[in-house]
């Protein structure tokens, strides 16, 4: 690997919109690792040297459908070829939050892609895929990379680059393949915690139940019902009636005397 090439439009208009996630990227990294950009006429691009591997990073400073011209005279002046180098872009495809490398390939209705392979005569260069989702008009795509994500968004697009610039340095050390397996491993773990979190998700813990009081039965047992005395049945009540009927005629003419 000989160059990277973050895309995007120069200027504060164009600064935090999509169409600069691959300014992002190569800004971040330049910070990282202390590669100073400058401004090279010459190539009408910010132009910096990565130590210790003598990678070149470029940032076109022309606007995106134009990106092609400072990647060429770049390329041809250091003699670099299209397999050797590694174009940083949005890509409408991909939702934000995820990353992916390529080798060659269809430029998926991206301009800057088009003026670089049209320059170059190659779709052969390597590219990084920043995702930025779609606004799910293709008639919208145009004015959809020109606005700024929200913020959800932002964050998610952030999140993506972060594990981007960590196989970065295997894609300099010329470990395409690795970087490519890595970032890849790293997305698909990253979608299945995405996954598995909402369900993994815990619930409200139950209440804990009181303790019964000492006296008060609980409300959810039945209280239990006296035991009901049998009635005598109704001939052992006559019977009564009748012994107690005879033994007060006997006593009546004892009480007239």
């Amino acid at each position: 690997m000989k160059l990277v090439v973050g895309l995007g439009n120069p200027g504060k208009k164009y600064e935090r919109t999509r169409h600069n996630a691959g300014f992002w990227l190569v800004e971040r990294f330049a910070a990282q690792t202390g590669t100073v950009l400058r401004k090279d006429a010459k190539f009408q691009a910010l132009v910096g040297r990565h130590e210790p591997t003598g990678v070149w990073l470029l940032l076109p400073q022309c606007y995106m459908n134009s990106s092609g011209r400072p990647v060429q005279m770049l390329a041809g002046f250091f003699k670099i070829s299209p397999a050797e180098m590694l174009v940083v872009h949005d890509d409408l495809d991909f939702v934000p939050g995820v990353a992916k490398i390529k080798q060659g390939g269809g430029i998926a209705g991206h301009n800057g892609l088009r003026d670089i392979s049209t320059r170059l005569g190659s779709h052969d260069y390597w590219r990084l895929r920043i995702g930025i989702g779609h606004p799910g008009d293709r008639q919208a795509g145009s004015d959809y990379v020109l606005d700024r994500p929200s913020p959800e968004d932002r964050v998610e697009i952030d999140a993506a680059i972060g594990r981007a610039l960590e196989v970065l340095p295997l894609a300099l050390a010329g470990d395409l393949q690795g970087a490519m397996l890595k970032l890849h491993t790293q997305e698909k773990a990253q979608q299945e915690t995405e996954t598995i979190a909402p369900a993994a998700k815990p619930g409200k813990p139950p209440r804990a139940e009181k303790p019964a009081q000492t006296g008060k039965p609980q409300q959810a047992e039945k209280l239990e019902q006296p035991v009901q005395t049998a009635q005598p049945e109704a001939p052992v009540i006559a019977e009564k009636k009748s012994t107690l009927k005879s033994l007060f005629k006997k006593l009546m003419p004892d009480m007239k005397k």
